[in-house]
């Protein structure tokens, strides 16, 4: 399981009671993304540091359902499964890597075998091939299984929390 911390920002008020009976509530947390650089001990000294120091850290905004009894201002654990992540990371790189190596292996036999007149077509195969690996790995992640499985959860609370004043002008 991947975790990372993040910061409750906001609650829905609009709570839902489940047939269960339990209660449902919106909760908006906040993550700061991190650069890898910021741990690194040659950060003076590289010019991937300095962009990373010169451009602020964004941040990420999710807005998940959970169960749990959370406040304003909790740290919370998110969680997301290592295995469905990576078989999105499988489908998502290797999908088009096998089309356009799939395609341009055909295309060079074809043209070593005077299907092809040229070589430019058997790499416009391969091209071809690399999308349709694309387009295969595309379909598959928006189909609804796949979308689901990649949601983080709000695993835990973390008992440190910390205040969040909100400033009006």
């Amino acid at each position: 399981m991947i975790e990372e911390n993040a910061t409750v920002v906001s609650i829905d008020s609009a709570e839902n009671e489940s047939a269960d009976r339990t209660v449902k509530s919106k909760v908006t947390v906040e993550s700061q993304i991190k650069s890898s650089c910021s741990g690194c001990k040659q950060v003076d000294n590289c010019g991937s540091g300095q962009v990373a120091k010169a451009f602020p850290q964004p941040r990420l905004r999710l807005e998940l359902e959970t169960n749990l009894p959370v406040k304003i201002g909790d740290t919370v654990v998110l969680g997301l499964s290592d295995k469905h992540l990576l078989l999105t990371a499988w489908q998502v790189y290797l999908w088009p890597l096998l089309g356009l190596v799939i395609a341009s292996s055909l295309g060079q036999w074809f043209v070593e075998n005077e299907i092809f007149a040229h070589e430019l077509l058997a790499i416009a195969l391969g091209a071809f091939g690399g999308y349709i690996g694309f387009s295969l790995a595309k379909y598959q992640q928006k189909r609804g299984k796949y979308c689901n499985l990649l949601i983080p959860s709000i695993l835990r609370i973390n008992h440190s929390s910390i205040n969040i004043v909100e400033i009006t002008d």
